[in-house]
């Protein structure tokens, strides 16, 4: 039979319970006994014994010997490292930026942190004729945008030298160190006129389990539309989607 490349619609029952047993597990929170897991997902308790045997052995649970009761296995956490290594940070969040665009009707922004740089990985333009324009690989200057913000508040290192873009740059290093400090206290960063004269934005940190900065969402428009209030409800908006994807990452 050709191959279509998708699972195939048949199912293996033995399969289905043993990840029933694994859900049952989970759900428990602690440790469960045979019956305990047997009465949980509607299986016979010989069965549940042989899938338990057959779980433990490889390492996916772990049966306790002083209570007889079973829990989850370390193997699950090696495997769910290894199913979070895989995960491409850009789907993850692709649609999160198509809402986001949607919903402040400005280009949504995703860039990801570098040793020394911070890089749009992908946008969505605004849906309006007049729009902030995003590029694919561009580094964000670190100390101008709000994207370059959250980098430095979670880590980025300050460049030797400050030029100003615009009357509004923070080119003095102990004000811009005073921004980076109120950007990692409340959790987001806004540029007003920094970069461009008529260009503002807000970003919010994607952190993962470990509070490591792994991805940055942002919001940029023009500044005679995109003002203090469209700039306040659009954090909300990206703080929301962030911790989404965050939890799914």
């Amino acid at each position: 039979m050709a191959r279509t490349g998708k699972p195939a619609s048949r199912q293996i029952g033995s399969v289905q319970r043993a990840i029933a047993v694994l859900d049952a597990l989970a759900d428990a929170g602690t440790e469960v006994g045979t019956n305990e897991i047997a009465r949980r997902t509607g299986v016979n308790v010989s069965t549940i014994s042989r899938l338990l045997s057959t779980l433990a052995t490889a390492g996916l649970v772990q049966h306790v010997p002083a209570t007889g009761r079973y829990r989850l296995g370390v193997r699950i956490l090696q495997l769910a490292s290894a199913a979070r290594e895989t995960l491409d940070i850009r789907t993850l969040a692709r649609p999160h930026l198509e809402e986001i665009a949607g919903l402040t009707s400005e280009t949504a922004t995703l860039s990801i942190p570098g040793e020394h740089e911070v890089m749009t990985l992908d946008f969505v333009q605004s849906p309006r004729s007049v729009r902030s324009v995003a590029q694919v690989g561009r580094n964000s200057v670190r100390y101008a945008t709000s994207v370059g913000k959250v980098f430095l508040a979670h880590g980025g290192r300050l460049p030797a030298e400050l030029t100003a873009f615009t009357p509004r740059t923070i080119a003095d290093r102990a004000a811009l160190e005073a921004e980076i400090r109120i950007v990692r206290e409340r959790g987001f960063a806004t540029a007003r006129s920094e970069r461009e004269p008529d260009l503002h934005a807000v970003a919010v940190p994607i952190l993962d389990q470990h509070a490591e900065l792994v991805a940055i969402l942002g919001v940029q428009g023009p500044a005679s539309r995109f003002g203090e209030a469209e700039m306040a409800a659009a954090v909300e908006i990206l703080r929301e989607r962030a911790r989404i994807i965050a939890a799914a990452y």
